[in-house]
C-alpha cells in the first residue's frame, strides 16, 4: 500500500509503498476513507526534532481519521467487518483513571501506552495510507447513519477539539453572553457551528482572511472582524466596553494571546487552543478579575460521540477540499500557504 510518512524531523515526509498492517489480539485494520491535514503535521515537519518529542521515526502521518473495519484481530466482537467508524486518536494505557474515563488526551501512565502523548499520526503510523492499524477496538467509534468518512475524519479533531473547549465553557455561554473565536481556519469554521449549535452566545469572530471571515459568517457568525490594530477597541465597543464571557484563541500567536486578554470579561474563559507557541503573562491586574485561563488539547470519546451526532444530524458540517493520497503534499504546501478554506481532508486513490 501507499503511505506518508515523516522520515527525519524539520524535513517534508515521503511518500512511499508498505506491506499492508495485519491485526494481532484486540487490534483492528481499517480501511481509511478519509485523513485530515492538520496544522499540526507542519509543526511535526519543520519546528519539532528528537529533542523536542518522545517518538521515534518514521511513522505514517495523519491523526485525524475515519474509514471502514477490514480485519478484525483475535477477541474483538464489537465490531464488524464493512463498519464504518471514527478512530478515536489520542491512545493511552486504557487503564489509568483518566482513560477510563475517555479522556485519553490525559493519560497518566504514558508508559503503558501504544506511545507516550500521541496515537496514530503522531508517533504511531496514522491514516494517510490506504489501510490503518488501530491498537484496540475502543479507539473506534461507529459512524451514525448518513455520515461519510471523508467528513467524519476532521470531526475527530477539528470538530472535537473546539467542542471540548466550547463545551467547558458551556456554563458561561447563556443568552446574552459574547464569545470571540480568534482563527476562523479547520476549527475554528468549526467552533462557530459548535457555539452557535449548542449555545445561545453572541459570537464574534477575528481573522486576517477574509474568505476564512466569510466562512464564519456563513456558518453562523454574528460579527466578523479582520484582524488589525484597531480589534481590540472593536470587540470592546460590540460588547458595551465589558468584553467577551468566552474567548476561544485557535492561533496561540504572542499577538492573538494578547487580543485574547484584553478582551476577555471578568469572571471569564480564555482558552487557549492554538500552538502558535505564544506566551500571555498573568499576573494581578494583567487583565481583568477572575478571568480563568487554561489550554485545551484534544478531547474525550465521550465528546467525540457528541460531535458525531451533531453532525450527523446536520447541526455541523466541515467545509471540506479533499486531495487525493497521491497528492498529499500539494494540500500541506497549501496548509502552509493558508490557502485551503475549512480542512483539507486525504482520500485514498
Amino acid at each position: 500500500m501507499y503511505a506518508l510518512r515523516l522520515a527525519a524531523w524539520k524535513s517534508d515526509p515521503d511518500f512511499v509503498q508498505l506491506d499492508e498492517p495485519r491485526p494481532g489480539p484486540g487490534e483492528v485494520v481499517i480501511r481509511v476513507g478519509g485523513a485530515g491535514a492538520c496544522h499540526s503535521d507542519l509543526h511535526l515537519m519543520h519546528d519539532y526534532d528528537a529533542g523536542r518529542l518522545p517518538w521515534r521515526l518514521p511513522f505514517t502521518l495523519g491523526h485525524e481519521n475515519a474509514g471502514w473495519v477490514h480485519e478484525l484481530g483475535d477477541g474483538v466482537t464489537s465490531l464488524e467487518l464493512g463498519q464504518a467508524v471514527a478512530v478515536y486518536g489520542p491512545w493511552g494505557c486504557g487503564t489509568c483513571p483518566r482513560c477510563r474515563a475517555g479522556v485519553e488526551t490525559y493519560c497518566e501512565n504514558p508508559a503503558g501506552a501504544p506511545v507516550r502523548g500521541g496515537g496514530g499520526g503522531l508517533g504511531l503510523d496514522g491514516g494517510m495510507a490506504e489501510f490503518m492499524l488501530v491498537p484496540a477496538a475502543r479507539h473506534l467509534v461507529p459512524l451514525p447513519a448518513g455520515l461519510e468518512p471523508a467528513t467524519a475524519a476532521p470531526l475527530t479533531d477539528a470538530g472535537l477539539t473546539p467542542f471540548h473547549a466550547v463545551r467547558r465553557s458551556w456554563p458561561k455561554l447563556t443568552p446574552g453572553s459574547t464569545a470571540v473565536v480568534i482563527g476562523a481556519g479547520g476549527l475554528g469554521h468549526l467552533a462557530v457551528q459548535i457555539l452557535k449549535a449548542t449555545t445561545a452566545s453572541r459570537i464574534i469572530v477575528v481573522d486576517r482572511r477574509p474568505e476564512a471571515l466569510q466562512l464564519a459568517l456563513d456558518n453562523g457568525a454574528d460579527l466578523a472582524l479582520t484582524a488589525d490594530e484597531d480589534t481590540v477597541r472593536s470587540i470592546m465597543r460590540q460588547t458595551n466596553g465589558i468584553g467577551a464571557d468566552v474567548v476561544l484563541d485557535f492561533v496561540g500567536s504572542d499577538a492573538t494571546l494578547a487580543v485574547a486578554a484584553a478582551v476577555a470579561r471578568s469572571l471569564g474563559d480564555l482558552s487557549i487552543v492554538g500552538i502558535a507557541g505564544g506566551t500571555l503573562p498573568v499576573s494581578f491586574g494583567s487583565m481583568r478579575h477572575e478571568v480563568s485561563i487554561q489550554t485545551t488539547y484534544w478531547g474525550s470519546r465521550p465528546e467525540l460521540v457528541e460531535v458525531l451526532d451533531l453532525a450527523a444530524r446536520g447541526l455541523i458540517r466541515p467545509h471540506v477540499t479533499t486531495f487525493p493520497l497521491s497528492q498529499a503534499a500539494e494540500a500541506y504546501r497549501r496548509l502552509a500557504e493558508g490557502t485551503v478554506a475549512g480542512r483539507a481532508v486525504i482520500v485514498p486513490d
